[in-house]
């Protein structure tokens, strides 16, 4: 029996509540008085639930369409501005005993180039990826109890955080590990983690298990309860997320908006993150073998359907995606990408030869850091390397509760703008420092609060002046 409420993965996941959601949102796809109503309930910005979402991800009507695309941009726009929060993913091992069928670290792989980080090769990564400009990373790693414990994610966290290397410093990092212990995420937790990542890569059980065939992860309650476990644990910030491509988008899509219903109605918050990786070509994956991949109408459309259902959450979209696609869904509800990525272990400081592939999937948009930063200036956006949120406390509940207040633009306006100063002064090529002095100036006066407004205007120039890292 489905309850949201419920600790049991398949009751806060029922399989039966996510096809009976189906049916209905089959039986109502063309209902313009429903898909009326939805949309203009909507914009509240208070979300609508997973059934619901459902007839609007399921609506072929080229005009509801338009009008589902113009909330989603509204509703971003409303809550998280012109603000685009940037970070890297640093990869320090892909030794893996489990066997993801779609993933190059299954334990099978006998041609992908197994490699791990010391913590000398971390610094020396760390310090590319300052130079570059970052100051929030995604630790990823595979599942590996001899080459990957705990002890090692919490030592490179360690190693991370005491790297000071010129103006640069890495202030935030989040962690993608395979599900674990509550003993495990608390000390990630003591270890002053940003948000715990962890994909359910597909939520029909069925499915998950003949996709996970060996391994720790082939456990579908274990891994899918991980996120209340991570919140026992006391991490108040967590990232959800499927790999689009693998089962019916449509199954996954309710899956993915059940768990962030349960993750608020179970544990008081819901996700702090959602993901929407699609499946790439990787060392010896096809993603032609998967039949259910998706096209970019398609993904666009679930882009922003999660905007209009889940508003207060941060949307993630890597560059898995191409610079055309990435470009396209940003005005739809995505509020944080990465930039000058490498998914290789060791790739920042050296790139690696076409016969040592470490890498876990192709990259698809390749451009530099700075030449992503000059892209979304060039819309108007505001690139942030802002992590004060984490900073200051305001995690979890505090940090939804700012959000669906409106409130949050006292804070993330200035941080977004000073630390986007903070870059233009320390890294940004010619151009995209022009570029950004006038998006700074354009954007300073859509700070709501005056004296909030008045402060940024004087740590903007102080920043000029050589001081760094303020923080609202």
């Amino acid at each position: 029996m489905y309850d949201c409420k419920s600790k049991k993965a398949t009751e806060f996941i029922d399989d039966g509540e996510i096809l009976a959601t189906l049916t209905y949102a089959q039986e109502n796809k063309r209902n313009r008085e429903l898909i009326d109503s939805l949309i203009e309930r909507a914009k509240d910005c208070k979300g609508l639930t997973h059934r619901e979402a459902a007839v609007l991800l399921e609506c072929d009507l080229e005009d509801e369409k338009e009008k589902m695309f113009k909330l989603a941009r509204e509703i971003k726009q409303k809550l998280y501005g012109n603000r685009i929060v940037m970070f890297a993913p640093l990869y320090l091992s892909n030794y893996c005993i489990n066997g993801c069928v779609y993933c190059p670290y299954h334990n099978e792989n006998k041609t992908i180039s197994r490699k791990k980080l010391s913590q000398e090769d971390i610094v020396r990564e760390v310090i590319a990826l300052q130079d570059m400009g970052h100051k929030r990373l995604a630790l990823e790693t595979g599942e590996d109890p001899v080459n990957s414990p705990i002890e090692y994610v919490l030592e490179s966290m360690k190693t991370i955080y005491s790297i000071k290397h010129k103006n640069g410093a890495i202030r935030r990092v989040n962690v993608n590990i395979a599900a674990t212990t509550v003993e495990n995420y608390r000390k990630l937790k003591e270890a002053d983690i940003g948000t715990y990542i962890l994909f359910q890569e597909t939520y029909n059980k069925k499915s998950y298990e003949e996709l996970h065939p060996v391994g720790p992860k082939h456990n579908y309650a274990y891994h899918t309860e991980a996120m209340d476990r991570a919140m026992e644990g006391g991490i108040d910030d967590v990232g959800i997320g499927v790999l689009f491509g693998l089962n019916m988008y449509r199954y996954d899509l309710v899956g993915l908006l059940m768990h962030a219903e349960h993750l608020e109605a179970a544990m008081g918050v819901g996700p702090h993150t959602i993901s929407v990786p699609r499946i790439r070509p990787a060392d010896d994956i096809d993603p032609k073998s998967f039949s259910d991949a998706i096209s970019d109408d398609i993904f666009a459309k679930i882009v922003a359907v999660i905007r209009i259902a889940v508003p207060y959450t941060g949307m993630i979209i890597s560059t898995r995606e191409s610079k055309t696609t990435r470009e396209h869904v940003l005005k739809l509800g995505i509020s944080q990408i990465s930039g000058g990525s490498s998914t290789s272990v060791g790739g920042y400081v050296e790139p690696e030869a076409e016969d040592d592939n470490s890498a876990q999937f192709e990259v698809n948009d390749t451009r530099s850091l700075d030449e992503i930063v000059n892209w979304l200036l060039g819309f108007g956006y505001i690139p942030s390397f802002c992590t004060a949120c984490y900073r200051e406390g305001r995690t979890g509940d505090r940090f939804m509760s700012l959000v669906k207040s409106g409130q949050i633009a006292n804070c993330c306006q200035p941080n977004a703008l000073m630390t986007l100063k903070e870059y233009l002064e320390d890294y940004a090529s010619p151009d995209t420092k022009k570029k950004g002095e006038v998006v700074i100036e354009n954007e300073i006066p859509c700070i709501p609060h005056e004296k909030v407004r008045a402060i940024a205007i004087e740590h903007l120039n102080e920043i000029k002046e050589g001081k760094r890292d303020f923080r609202f």
